[in-house]
């Protein structure tokens, strides 16, 4: 245990930033399968609120608001470089991707763990990582 005095338990949600409520919105619930926990338009602010959910209990919250800035550059900006999402199988998933329209990067090795990976990019360009349990 640390010196905190509550210990940080996980991690209980990522914020993404969309240009395209709806095109980012199809994306994570249809091509990704995350599960719809709330959705709210926040007219004071013309902005959406989209909480999903992964299946390890951690969320994802996606938002829209006009005219938000492109982000500077992929990946290395200072900042959020990518998420990754865990998967039981690189192969039936990068399958699934293609079929929608979506390309993954090669198949590459972690040179420390040994676990496989890609990436591939959500609507908005969004770096985002398949990474293989094991």
């Amino acid at each position: 245990m640390t010196d905190v005095a509550s210990p940080l338990l996980g991690l209980h949600h990522a914020a993404l930033i969309c240009s395209d409520y709806a095109r980012s919105r199809d994306f994570y619930v249809r091509v990704l399968g995350l599960r719809v926990l709330a959705e709210n338009h926040r007219s004071a602010r013309d902005s959406w609120k989209l909480d999903l959910a992964l299946p390890d209990g951690s969320q994802l919250e996606l938002f829209s608001f006009p005219a938000p800035p492109p982000r500077p550059s992929r990946p290395e900006a200072q900042g959020l470089r990518h998420l990754a999402f865990r998967v039981a199988r690189l192969e039936p998933f990068i399958q699934h991707l293609a079929s929608q329209g979506v390309d993954c990067e090669p198949i590459r090795v972690d040179e420390y763990t040994g676990r496989r990976f890609t990436f591939f990019a959500d609507p908005d360009g969004l770096p985002l990582e398949l990474y293989e349990a094991g």
